[in-house]
């Protein structure tokens, strides 16, 4: 094994451990020994696997145990073999129920190579499988052109965010942005620059949102911006900065069209905001204003929005 993967071999007493590191040594692996307790768990991070030499109950190799099977069930720590006396059943018991490999000692070492190389193959399949799943859960929830996230991520947010605005008495706001004219996009220079519109504007709102706000596609050439924990004056700072590096972007093949957008700002608390779905018509409603009264600017919700989402004209 020539790839000097990281072990970390852990004892109470680590120097009687000194014939079983050079054992490992000297097939390729790199070999830390170090004693049980805070040191062990320092150099956990950057270990591919740990060798526990199990010592008695209520010592540091069993709280050691239980940290790093605790580490595994959450997906973060190295493999974890442990190492016990044959004769101590109920030690060898104990690490088996906490879901531990478990060794005899005296270790045979053709045994615990075998089991280690197991141990190491089993640890790389759960990493690349968990990549795997991270990756489509990734997707999920993205918007395939621009990279934002997507309108069914967008409202899962909104309902839990307005649940905790509701149960603490937080401030939500939400930013509705409508590229103006955008067809003119699509009609005069096709759809694939439309799409690198629609991507370049994407890129300018995030550069524009703070690390707390939600970005996500709305729809077509709509977007949302959701601002947990912030009030009307909090979000009409927000509008004012995407607003200008909107209409400072040149986009396109050729970097030479400008673009222009509507917002339309809504919060809660308001009178006229008790759900998820009226914090959204409010938001519409000011967006409505904003392009009837000429385009490029921001409005915010003002009157109350009819239960039955109808839009006043």
């Amino acid at each position: 094994m020539g790839d000097r993967r990281l072990i970390l071999l852990v004892d109470e007493q680590p120097e009687r451990q000194a014939d079983l590191a050079s054992t490992l040594e000297q097939e390729g692996f790199s070999v830390r020994l170090v004693s049980a307790g805070s040191e062990a768990q320092r150099l956990i991070e950057d270990a591919h696997l740990v060798l526990l030499v199990l010592g008695p109950a209520g010592g540091p190799s069993r709280a050691l145990l239980q940290h790093l099977v605790a580490r595994d069930d959450n997906g973060l720590g190295p493999a974890l073999i442990a190492l016990v006396p044959a004769e101590e059943r109920a030690a060898v018991l104990a690490a088996l129920r906490l879901g531990a490999e478990v060794v005899r000692t005296p270790v045979d070492p053709e045994e615990l190579l075998a089991r280690m190389t197991r141990c190491l193959h089993m640890r790389q399949r759960v990493n690349d499988l968990t990549t795997r799943v991270n990756s489509l859960e990734r997707l999920s929830i993205t918007d395939g052109l621009t990279q934002v996230h997507n309108h069914r991520y967008f409202q899962d947010r909104l309902r839990e965010e307005f649940r905790r605005a509701q149960r603490y008495d937080d401030p939500l706001s939400l930013i509705l942005v409508d590229l103006d004219h955008f067809k003119n996009f699509n009609d005069e220079h096709g759809h694939q620059v439309g799409d690198t519109v629609l991507c370049d504007v994407a890129a300018a709102l995030q550069r524009s949102v703070r690390e707390t706000d939600l970005l996500a596609r709305y729809g077509g050439e709509e977007f949302a911006i959701l601002l947990p924990r912030t009030p009307l004056a909090g979000a009409l700072t927000v509008a004012e900065r995407v607003w200008r590096e909107v209409g400072a972007l040149r986009t396109g093949p050729e970097r030479l069209l400008a673009v222009t957008a509507s917002l339309g700002i809504a919060s809660f608390p308001h009178q006229a905001v008790n759900s998820p779905e009226q914090l959204v018509r409010s938001a519409d409603q000011a967006l409505y204003r904003a392009k009837s009264e000429g385009r490029n600017r921001i409005c915010l919700h003002a009157t109350p929005v009819p239960l039955d989402g109808s839009v006043p004209r």
